[in-house]
């Protein structure tokens, strides 16, 4: 063969091995030889190979290497096979790999040897030589004068804590010396070994129980020196690994205490003024967040996030002292999802803060997150949707009321058409936090800054509106349930396809709470002229853009969508909750268009709107169960009665005088009636000594029962109506009383409303009265009740007829409702 030349570089080497395996392999046992080709690989050649005194390059050495780690890649149960012939060659192989790491400083040379040593030992599940190999880094730590030379066994410790999650704890309990080393790496300059002291303590404090044993040494000995080493980090490697040691380190709730601590965090009352205390945490992590490395960016953000979960009230003032939301608003300016996700948490816990508030970074910022919203709006990250969603929702809803949001009306235009974009997404998830930021945004604070948009409002209230009605209803296809159930405010479980009826009901819930803010809107502008019409508008042009305009617009969609959406999901099933904000509403449309208010009661009237009332207060409101639905039946009903009497066409003395008596028993006895349609006749026939109390409540019932019948709502059978109604006359002049004269004229004509349909019959059975004489008895006297409101159609809104109207609110009515 001819004389080999020196071969130089990594091309050379596999010609370098090939010729080193001709020349040494015959030596060597076939058993050791790798059936698996290519290529040809004796694990004995590879030992001699590898030896420090081998006297080969260290090209060669790695290409060698190189070629082992692809077999134990490729090949795993083959090349344990041949070293489970041998615990000698087992230690002796991995004795030599860990001298290549005392012996080498080739960077690519150490990392193939590191991941060829921890791919041994899990492989093979060597405990004896897992605790051999931590004994000899110990070792070799402890004697070493400086920490020059330790990179190496450091990032080997890292790793292997990193592959075997059990090492940890070993490293914690019984080489408690090795961990206490480590301090010495974070004061020796060279940011390489920094870095891989990091690592490892990162993988140290991952685990809970590590953690736990290792607080002490954390909060007497770690700490300063590892703030100290984020503080000064100046190369990319070194600043992660800070970073991922921070991350670990700040899911505990004593180490973020002891960091606060020692940067000089302590809780900032709202009265100090001027400046604060440093604080190096906050300091360090602004200065990354500044940085033009995204990585870097998102990471500090996530650590910013991480210390204000533990207590936003507590960290806060000390991050908003820093500044650091105002960076964190124009971060929201980036496209990156990695970067705007972990911001939004940021911002999103600083709205716990009321100093994130009165330090206007809130107005500063609002322009900026509607932008990012807007382009959130055209990506498919639903999740990050939903973030920002949730965030502008906080905003909004906690933004002081004397600190203006919105400091310019395009701002105030630009985030209703965002939150009318995404009330269109059909993720209920998001849908759910569009409509609460639209509940949060109809505030007379953010809207009343001349002019008022009253067409974006429209807008958005209409959208609002239409995606409830929108929304199906997975129950309507289940007919056998038991509606009785239902009206109980129960519901079938949640699993399988009907899991997202709760969150249904939530939405719905949310669409009238925020229809409700709007109302509440147009009673609060009614008392400022300034709001009552847009004042740059041009002389000789037509005024649409009004209050009155919004005002009749709320009881035109309340009227062809509110109302008939809520209904058709009581068909199903019954909320508390929803019916207080639903019949609030209607209340506060009374006080919204009050020239509408009597045509608006008689329709209501007419489509049980009594009966739905009672009803509500007999399932929900007995005892002290449900006070705020209580409350609102009983002012619906207060109003509702008050517009129908009236509006009523008799308008003598007595009916004025009358009035004022009803006025007075709706107000003292409606808060009281909770039963349902038995217990009221019994009630109504209680024929014993009456006190005053009952009596109040007897006249409320049969006031009640009067205007129901008036409106052809017979929601109780004529024959017991009729009997109930004559034990109550009975009763009150067996005790001699005196009954308002409204009380007699309710009670007589409910006993001939009552006997007028029960007569014809009575005789038709006896035979005294033909059939088409019976149709013309009392029935054609009262040609106006002859149908039952129960046989009608459900709620149906009137035909728009609109007109041109340039009068002030409350005025004149529209068309459509005359």
């Amino acid at each position: 063969m001819a004389a080999r030349r020196e071969l130089q570089g990594d091309e050379e080497a596999p010609g370098a091995a090939l010729l080193f395996y001709e020349r040494t392999h015959f030596r060597h046992d076939p058993c050791w030889l790798l059936p698996q080709p290519p290529p040809r690989l004796c694990l004995a050649c590879t030992l001699e190979l590898l030896q420090p005194t081998s006297g080969v390059s260290l090209v060669r050495k790695k290409h060698m290497l190189s070629c082992f780690h692809a077999a134990l890649v490729r090949h795993t149960s083959a090349v344990m096979q041949l070293l489970a012939q041998s615990e000698m060659v087992c230690t002796h192989l991995i004795g030599t790999l860990f001298g290549l790491l005392r012996s080498i400083d080739d960077g690519s040379v150490l990392e193939l040897s590191i991941e060829v040593l921890i791919q041994l030992i899990i492989q093979l599940q060597l405990g004896p030589f897992v605790h051999r190999l931590l004994e000899e880094c110990q070792k070799e730590l402890c004697n070493m004068p400086t920490m020059r030379g330790s990179l190496a066994t450091v990032t080997l410790l890292g790793k292997m804590a990193d592959a075997i999650p059990s090492l940890a704890e070993i490293l914690v309990i019984e080489h408690g010396n090795l961990v206490e080393h480590q301090l010495r790496g974070l004061m020796y300059p060279n940011e390489a070994v920094k870095a891989a002291v990091c690592y490892l303590y990162g993988k140290l404090y991952s685990s809970p129980t590590v953690a736990e044993k290792l607080s002490a040494h954390f909060r007497e000995k770690l700490c300063p020196l590892f703030l100290t080493t984020l503080d000064k980090a100046q190369t990319k490697e070194l600043q992660t690994n800070c970073l991922g040691l921070l991350r670990q380190l700040l899911k505990y709730d004593c180490f973020v205490s002891v960091i606060m601590s020692k940067s000089g965090a302590t809780r900032i009352s709202e009265s100090v003024e001027g400046p604060q205390e440093e604080n190096t945490l906050p300091l360090v992590l602004k200065k990354l967040l500044l940085s033009r490395d995204e990585t870097l960016q998102a990471a500090s953000a996530h650590c910013i996030a991480a210390v204000l979960g533990h207590s936003p009230v507590k960290y806060a003032p000390t991050f908003i002292h820093a500044d650091i939301p105002e960076f964190l608003f124009e971060h929201l300016s980036c496209t990156s999802e990695v970067l705007l996700g972990p911001v939004y948490s940021c911002l999103l816990l600083l709205t716990e803060e009321r100093l994130f508030f009165s330090k206007c970074h809130t107005v500063y910022g609002i322009e900026s997150l509607v932008r990012s919203l807007k382009g959130i709006l055209q990506l498919n990250n639903l999740e990050l949707l939903k973030q920002g969603l949730q965030l502008l929702k906080e905003i909004l809803k906690r933004q002081p009321e004397e600190i203006k949001l919105f400091t310019n009306s395009a701002i105030c235009k630009d985030a209703s058409r965002v939150l009318q974009e995404a009330l269109d997404s059909p993720v209920l998830e998001v849908l759910a936090e569009a409509v609460s930021a639209v509940a949060a945004f109809l505030r007379k604070d953010h809207l009343s800054s001349p002019p008022v948009p009253y067409g974006e409002l429209q807008a958005l209230v209409r959208a609002l509106l239409e995606r409830c009605a929108d929304l199906s209803l997975p129950m309507s296809q289940r007919p056998f349930l038991n509606r009785d159930l239902l009206l109980s405010g129960s519901h079938p479980s949640s699993r399988g396809p009907h899991r997202a009826v709760p969150q249904q009901e939530m939405i719905l819930w949310g669409v009238l709470e925020g229809f409700r803010n709007a109302c509440r809107l147009a009673i609060e502008f009614q008392s400022e002229p300034s709001a009552w019409e847009n004042p740059f508008t041009a002389p000789n042009t037509e005024k649409g853009d009004t209050l009155e305009t919004f005002s009749e617009f709320l009881l035109s969609t309340c009227d062809s969508l509110c109302i008939p959406t809520v209904m058709r999901h009581t068909e199903q099933t019954t909320h508390p909750a929803v019916m207080e904000v639903f019949l609030s509403i209607i209340n506060n449309l009374f006080i919204i268009v009050p020239h509408m208010k009597e045509k608006f009661s008689k329709k209501l009237a007419s489509s049980s709107f009594i009966r739905l009332s009672l009803e509500l207060k007999a399932r929900f409101c007995t005892g002290q169960s449900h006070p705020a639905l209580n409350q609102a039946c009983s002012n619906f009903l207060y109003s509702l009665c008050h517009n129908l009497f009236s509006a009523l066409e008799e308008t003598g003395p007595l009916l004025r005088e009358g009035l004022c008596v009803v006025s007075s028993i709706l107000q003292r006895s409606l808060p009281q009636v909770n039963s349902g349609g038995s217990e009221s006749l019994m009630l109504l026939s209680e024929s014993l000594y009456v006190d005053e109390a009952t009596r109040q409540y007897q006249y409320c019932l049969l006031l009640l029962f009067y205007l129901a019948y008036i409106h052809e709502d017979r929601f109780i059978p004529e024959a017991e109506l009729f009997l109930a109604v004559r034990s109550l006359l009975l009763s009150m002049w067996d005790q001699g009383e005196r009954p308002p004269p409204v009380i007699v004229q309710a009670a007589l004509y409910l006993l001939v409303i009552s006997a007028a349909t029960q007569m014809p019959r009575r005789l038709l059975k006896a035979g005294k009265l033909g059939p088409q004489e019976g149709g013309g008895g009392f029935g054609a006297a009262f040609p106006s009740l002859a149908g039952s409101a129960l046989q009608r159609s459900p709620y149906a809104s009137l035909s728009p007829r609109p007109r041109p109207s340039k009068n002030m609110p409350g005025a004149q009515g529209p068309a459509w409702l005359t």
